[in-house]
């Protein structure tokens, strides 16, 4: 048996010094995206933005549901969204956030989930380029220069 590290790179910054407009605007729609978010049962109020290849930006937000496994986050509902309303388009970014019910946002940037880093991975394989992934924190934002990264070991189909 052998031992291997598995290692990324990223991009660290605050959303003062993005300088992409275009990014700037996707992490500000993500922020508004989580005041129509539906979380009674976690108080957790996730916004996903994604941005398209003909330059328009659609937003999801976490919609919880009682029975749990109803419910879908942000990152889905956004993409899934995107896909069903302009399905030429292709993905290009993806920025999410959360903020709890203090209205403040979270400290530390958002991942997103197993099963949202799986969706975006094939989202990137129909867009047929790599997917910048923007997690948000309240002042932090690292930047993933491409969605496979935050899963390596993902589910391919043959």
């Amino acid at each position: 048996m052998t031992e291997e590290t598995y290692t990324f790179h990223y991009h660290r910054c605050t959303l003062n010094r993005l300088t992409d407009p275009v990014l700037a605007s996707l992490v500000r729609a993500a922020r508004e995206a989580t005041y129509t978010a539906y979380a009674p049962y976690s108080h957790f109020y996730v916004g996903a933005a994604v941005l398209l290849s003909d330059g328009s930006i659609v937003t999801g937000n976490n919609q919880e549901n009682a029975a749990f496994g109803a419910g879908t986050c942000a990152e889905r509902t956004a993409l899934f969204y995107a896909h069903a309303s302009k399905p030429t388009a292709k993905v290009e970014a993806l920025a999410v956030t959360a903020r709890g019910e203090d209205d403040r946002f979270s400290a530390r940037p958002v991942s997103p989930c197993g099963i949202c880093r799986q969706v975006l991975i094939e989202t990137q394989q129909r867009a047929g380029h790599p997917i910048k992934v923007l997690l948000c924190g309240s002042e932090e934002i690292l930047i993933v220069d491409d969605a496979k990264q935050l899963l390596p070991f993902a589910f391919e189909t043959f």
